[in-house]
């Protein structure tokens, strides 16, 4: 797992070491991934499953250098929990209202004005809601119970669940919360997603890594053909760059908060970045290794469909590729080198 210099490095082995005890080791899915209950109270149990949020309300008071460490970590090992859903975003949303429910797992979501959400992570096996909806005067924040709203399962590609939502708004009696909240949740969504994704392109690159130095034919490993090492040095080149694009998003929030264009760029940078990466790993992953990857018993297609379905949560990879090439319009000649040198 590659970690940021700044982070403690106990934090990051005691991550691992938790997750590596609780992972998934078969890779046989056929249906909706079921919320690991045992991690869970491992990771709540260890002060990580509130990471971020204040120590007022029972959180760890972390920031998101500690969070990308957890994000990666739980990518890497397949950890089936909301990692982000629970802490950074329902978390943030009901930050200041004093809620301090130990062990409950959430997930947040935005309604539309119809009251419903869609592909809302984790709904169908979460205990709270954090709701986020638009009322006459501004936007307001409720959190309720699954039991209070009703829930359509879905899954997307990887068998995550993704479920529909819809509640009556009139029953809800939410809390006022600013504007910039909400545009802050879609950002930190989406960053959210860009750390897992790098965290799982690393864990795919060392099974390519791993598959052609073993794996022989006509007499020599695969690593020794030119057309593999093209491709796994493809795969090592987009992570790495992937990588470098989130932990530079993750300082500009960490330096400035959730607000402006210089975190919006960032944030813009870091998603449309993972996201045109975990393209072109899936695929050369997939060619590196052939058919094997694809069968159900190999751990392959669980990660690469991960960072496939990734891509369109939070923003389409058309949508940040827009906000970069509205920024980079609206800088102009002059501005653009220093937008990117110091967005």
């Amino acid at each position: 797992m590659a970690q940021d210099n700044s982070v403690d490095p106990a934090l990051a082995e005691l991550v691992d070491s938790i997750f590596a005890r609780y992972r998934e080791e078969s890779n046989e899915v056929h249906g909706p991934l079921t919320l690991n209950r045992e991690l869970w109270s491992a990771l709540d149990e260890a002060g990580l499953s509130r990471l971020t949020e204040g120590a007022d309300t029972g959180g760890s008071e972390a920031g998101w250098r500690e969070a990308a460490v957890l994000l990666s970590s739980g990518a890497e090992h397949l950890a089936a929990v909301p990692l982000a859903e629970s802490d950074l975003l329902a978390g943030f949303l009901l930050a200041g209202f004093g809620i301090s429910d130990d062990g409950v797992v959430r997930t947040a979501a935005v309604l539309d004005s119809d009251g419903t959400a869609v592909a809302v992570p984790w709904a169908s096996q979460v205990d709270r809601i954090a709701l986020a909806y638009q009322t006459d005067g501004g936007w307001r924040v409720a959190d309720v119970p699954v039991s209070r709203v009703s829930i359509e399962p879905g899954t997307n590609v990887a068998f995550e669940p993704r479920d529909r939502v819809s509640v009556d708004l009139s029953t809800l009696d939410g809390q006022p919360i600013d504007d910039s909240a909400i545009e802050a949740f879609g950002l930190r969504g989406a960053l959210a997603r860009s750390i897992a994704t790098c965290g799982a392109m690393e864990r795919i690159l060392r099974i390519c890594v791993e598959h052609t130095t073993s794996r022989v034919q006509f007499g020599r490993p695969l690593a020794k053909f030119q057309a593999v090492q093209a491709m796994v040095a493809a795969i090592a080149t987009e992570t790495a760059l992937a990588r470098a694009a989130a932990e530079h998003a993750v300082a500009v929030a960490e330096e400035e908060g959730w607000q402006g264009p210089r975190v919006q760029f960032a944030v813009a940078t870091a998603k449309s970045t993972s996201a045109h990466a975990a393209t072109l790993v899936a695929r050369k992953a997939h060619q590196s290794l052939g058919a094997i990857g694809f069968t159900m018993e190999h751990e392959l297609h669980r990660y690469t469909n991960r960072i496939l379905s990734w891509r369109s949560e939070f923003g389409s990879v058309r949508y940040w590729d827009d906000v970069l090439t509205d920024a980079a319009v609206a800088a102009g000649g002059a501005g653009l080198w220093s937008l990117i040198e110091g967005g």
